[in-house]
């Protein structure tokens, strides 16, 4: 059960890895195309910034736009803002489609492949990113959420004990534009992001738009950690890295929801990449350590046990670095407890550090369940409660659903963490790299969560995109990125069904008439000339 048992090489979760060498670069026809593909994608997140000022998630008190004549047009026409903001949602996602022929790099004739350069990607992503760095945020208003328990905080009151009508008042500005759900209960979140959301209070006070714009730094920095770290893990493990950026980094799904979307979720993953690149550094290096390896090591644990006073599923990935290091040490149990007791010690060390130095104790540990109150869809265990409880109401037997969710919940509780000592155990044992491990536990984890944001596949595609190669994943790993990308409002709420069937229409003319138009300037798939010999299973496109 627990994969202590002697497996074949390149067997189970190991056949998603293959090693993938850099290539060389574009031609220039090429990079004309890559060109084209950037221009597109950038065109999709200007018109998404655009729409979003009247289909984003704007705050109820305090619209900058409100009563602008020409800003706030959009916000009068809902349909049409969401008509233009779907638009762009799709051209960043085909810009996404169409830059991975040029990522990935394969080809069917079985010609030498060629990628796009670190240089060009980072352009690419930096391009895309900034119309959403200046837009209202869109997909989920949690970053209200945000702001009010900062203040909650700054006024020295305990946010995991009280939320922001009983903290703040349901008159407050701050309360008003909180989701109703969240209005009344405390900060799920750690107390290193509630302490720097307390300095962001100090510097805006009630300045709803200026507060935005400071946790949307905090976001940016995330994201630039994770552009620093995945690269490097990447080549740590044999992959290419633009190739990790580009399904990593450039995932509609980060820019979206942790750039558009300003979660919290930039941050711990950033982090947490780091401080896993930083401890293998010094793990991974051959000879015995030195002080600069130590240093390397201790920093790294300390930079991952930072992470996850953001949002506590973080620390998972001490567990694999420890794991790394005792294999280093001989991979008997003595090893493991001696790695445990040290990246334990740092790690509560860490904890307790920011737990009193921030003035918040330790209540967050008791409000890491808050969220449950949520019933997602995209969780497996939630999703088989409701179904069972809808099929019980269908029979007339009553609605079950709280109690089967009461029994589904524990049950995938307990696989998820049968399936993190499995993952864990293959470290020790050598059969994976503990990037690749940590991914798939991290997967595990989201999947039988309780409750599941669709920004929180993130957490293992980022470092599953650094490790896996093989279609087996990176093709639903790619379909269910963009499908997930497209379909939802951009309002972070819902809309008129007719808004959205009339939106889509519209949505649907426009990027057949943009296919037209560019159908000889990008690289859209084509299916004339000579049928294409059998493909093998390491390929993935075609770079024309």
């Amino acid at each position: 059960m627990f994969g202590l048992e002697q497996t074949p090489p390149g067997a189970g979760v190991a056949t998603l890895h293959g090693d993938e060498p850099e290539a060389p670069g574009l031609d220039p026809a090429e990079t004309v195309q890559l060109r084209n593909i950037r221009r597109f994608g950038a065109a999709g997140a200007l018109l998404m910034a655009i729409g979003a000022l009247g289909a984003g998630a704007q705050p109820v008190l305090q619209n900058p736009i409100a009563g602008v004549r020409l800003l706030s047009l959009p916000s009068r026409m809902a349909t049409s803002a969401l008509t233009v903001t779907m638009t762009g949602t799709v051209l960043v996602v085909l810009a996404w489609l169409l830059l991975g022929r040029f990522a990935l790099g394969q080809t069917r004739s079985g010609a030498t492949p060629r990628r796009l350069s670190r240089s060009q990607m980072d352009r690419t992503l930096l391009l895309w990113i900034l119309p959403l760095t200046v837009a209202p945020p869109m997909f989920s208003r949690d970053v209200y959420s945000y702001l009010a328990q900062s203040e909650i905080t700054a006024r020295g009151l305990d946010p995991y004990d009280i939320g922001p009508v009983n903290a703040l008042g349901a008159d407050n500005v701050l309360t008003r534009t909180v989701p109703n759900i969240w209005r009344e209960t405390p900060a799920p979140y750690g107390p290193l992001f509630l302490w720097m959301g307390r300095g962001i209070t100090y510097l805006t006070g009630e300045n709803i738009v200026a507060g935005i714009f400071l946790h949307r730094l905090l976001a940016l920095a995330g994201v630039a950690l994770i552009v620093w770290a995945l690269p490097r893990l990447a080549r740590r493990c044999g992959v290419a890295s633009v190739t990790a950026l580009w399904l990593g980094a450039a995932n509609p799904l980060l820019l979206f929801h942790l750039v558009a979307g300003i979660h919290n979720e930039a941050l711990m993953i950033g982090l947490m990449l780091a401080g896993t690149e930083l401890a293998l550094r010094a793990i991974e290096r051959p000879g015995a350590l030195r002080s600069t390896d130590i240093a390397f090591l201790v920093g790294g644990a300390g930079v991952i046990a930072l992470s996850s006073t953001i949002k506590i599923p973080s620390l998972i990935a001490l567990g694999f670095v420890g794991m790394a290091l005792s294999r280093r040490w001989g991979g008997t149990l003595r090893s493991v407890a001696y790695a445990a007791l040290l990246l334990g010690t740092i790690a509560v060390a860490v904890q307790v550090v920011v737990s009193l130095g921030s003035g918040l104790g330790f209540g967050w540990i008791h409000t890491l369940g808050t969220a449950g109150v949520v019933r997602s869809w995209m969780s497996i265990p939630t999703i088989l409660g409701l179904a069972t409880g809808f099929v019980g109401v269908l029979l007339g037997l009553g609605d079950h659903t709280t109690a089967v969710l009461s029994l589904t919940r524990p049950i995938a509780a307990v696989v998820a963490g049968v399936i993190v000592i499995r993952m864990l155990v293959a470290v020790l044992r050598g059969r994976l790299h503990s990037v690749g491990a940590l991914g798939v536990a991290l997967g595990a984890v989201v999947l039988l969560f309780p409750v599941v944001q669709p920004w929180y596949l993130l957490w293992a595609v980022i470092p599953l995109a650094a490790w896996a190669t093989t279609p087996s994943f990176r093709r639903p790993a790619i379909a269910f990125s963009s499908l997930v990308s497209v379909i939802l409002m951009p309002n972070g709420s819902e809309y008129q069904p007719f808004q959205i069937v009339q939106a889509a229409v519209m949505t649907i003319l426009t990027i057949v008439v943009l296919y037209l138009l560019t159908r000889n300037r990008l690289p859209w798939p084509t299916r004339s000339g000579p049928p294409a010999p059998e493909r093998r299973t390491d390929e993935y496109a075609e770079s024309s």
